[in-house]
């Protein structure tokens, strides 16, 4: 289902929304595994180590890879964005790789990868939204409103 944003303020609510709520749950994945791996409970810490591998593999990395698509690739062809655009591509690339390293975890180790998750992320958010969006939303050539308009997980939750 694609619904295009009628304005560029909605369309940056809708994606502002949307990072908020993953922010909250990698948050939450994170302090829950961090929990379990401090109390030495080893069979929850690995649940909650397989919730948080679950949840990026089928959230966080999904979303990323959307993004890369409709919400960069305008401003990555700009001589003014293009960098920035390429550092956000390297976080994703970071944020992979500590999924990877995730996966291949346990106990207080994989508990501080989720952290670094978490931040990484939190980092890579802010950058987003204070300023790509912006640049984005003030370029005459490149419509905010589109291209968060056909990001799904923004669109449908």
């Amino acid at each position: 289902m694609e619904r295009k944003h009628h304005t560029v303020g909605e369309a940056a609510a809708a994606l502002g929304y949307r990072h908020d709520r993953m922010l909250e749950r990698v948050r939450g994945l994170t302090g829950s595994l961090l929990a379990a791996a401090e109390a030495g409970d080893r069979n929850v810490a690995h649940d909650e180590q397989a919730n948080l591998v679950s949840w990026c593999e089928d959230e966080l990395i999904p979303h990323m890879l959307a993004e890369e698509g409709p919400l960069y690739a305008g401003a990555h062809a700009t001589g003014e964005a293009g960098l920035l655009v390429e550092a956000l591509l390297q976080e994703h690339q970071a944020l992979v790789g500590l999924v990877d390293e995730l996966r291949g975890s346990g106990g207080v180790k994989a508990a501080a990868v989720g952290f670094m998750v978490a931040r990484l992320f939190a980092l890579h958010v802010g950058q987003e939204e204070r300023l790509l969006l912006p640049f984005i939303a003030a370029s005459p050539d490149l419509s905010l409103a589109e291209a968060v308009g056909s990001l799904d997980d923004v669109v449908e939750g």
